[in-house]
């Protein structure tokens, strides 16, 4: 599975995630996955974790981010890494847009496409 070489942000689906956080799955192979997540103020991503390794740019907004008990508030222009199966989650402070690169691919983010096909 590989998504198209070139995709366009105003022709991607975006899906509803929770309450406050919509998602856009981007660029991806069975290795690595590009996900924009949209959270309004207030959305918060539910404390989880998974065996995929995670890196997370805060293209704008503002969040407090959990990993392993330890909260730091991050900003436009901040990251954080997050190794497999450490929990972690994020509260939106002022709506922004995260972009979450995975490896491998979360397969749980596409159930909804392969139950469309």
């Amino acid at each position: 599975m590989q998504s198209e070489h070139f995709l366009f942000g105003d022709q991607v689906e975006i899906e509803e995630v929770d309450k406050g956080i919509t998602r856009q799955i981007l660029g991806h192979n069975d290795e690595l996955l590009l996900v924009k997540a949209i959270f309004e103020k207030g959305a918060e991503g539910y404390q989880h974790q998974h065996y995929h390794s995670q890196v997370s740019y805060v293209e704008s907004g503002i969040f407090d981010v959990t990993i392993d008990g330890v909260t730091k508030r991050q900003s436009a222009g901040d990251s954080y890494f997050i190794p497999p199966n450490l929990m972690h989650g994020a509260i939106c402070i002022e709506a922004g847009v995260l972009l979450d690169m995975f490896s491998p691919i979360r397969e749980d983010f596409f159930e909804n496409y392969k139950k469309g096909e």
